[in-house]
């Protein structure tokens, strides 16, 4: 074999290394992006949206940075807000800025916008309370509200502490 035949031979063997190669990386790539859970993630989002939006309120840091005024349309007025347990507490400043003031009916949600009302009514009982939202709270897993001790006297639940609830958005 000659020496020109050689160097054919092998550039022709690299050439089909090459393309191997890449078949090989591009094959790889398409299977990685097919067992992507973003993919699937979105698709669920697509046709799961109101189990997404009936989720209780969950709090990512222990001081979230306060939410601008959002205005909150009818639609949305008649959403329940969420399920869960609510509890009552005292403090001295709100993150809106007031100042805590136990005999007002107030509370402290972690996301809805200050001033919104809610209207927080007791399952078992079926007692509620109308409240505006003042605070951020609460930073207990598992809780939906915190709501000042003048609503807790209202729904009765001084006693136990906690409560489980139900929250609407009245307006």
């Amino acid at each position: 074999m000659s020496r020109f035949a050689r160097a054919e031979s092998a550039r022709i063997s690299l050439a089909t290394s090459c393309r191997l190669l890449l078949a090989i990386v591009g094959a790889a790539s398409l299977a990685a992006c097919a067992q992507s859970p973003v993919g699937r993630q979105k698709a669920d989002l697509g046709t799961n949206r109101q189990a997404a939006v009936q989720r209780p309120h969950r709090v990512a840091a222990l001081h979230p940075r306060p939410i601008s005024r959002v205005r909150i349309t009818d639609r949305d007025a008649k959403q329940t807000a969420s399920h869960g347990v609510a509890s009552f507490y005292s403090d001295t400043e709100t993150a809106s800025g007031e100042r805590f003031d136990k005999n007002e009916l107030t509370a402290a949600h972690p996301s809805l916008p200050f001033g919104t009302k809610l209207r927080v009514t007791d399952v078992s009982s079926g007692r509620f309370v109308t409240v505006r939202v003042n605070d951020r709270g609460p930073y207990v897993r598992g809780r939906v509200v915190d709501i000042s001790p003048s609503a807790a006297e209202a729904l009765g639940m001084v006693d136990k502490g906690i409560t489980n609830v139900r929250l609407d958005v009245v307006r």
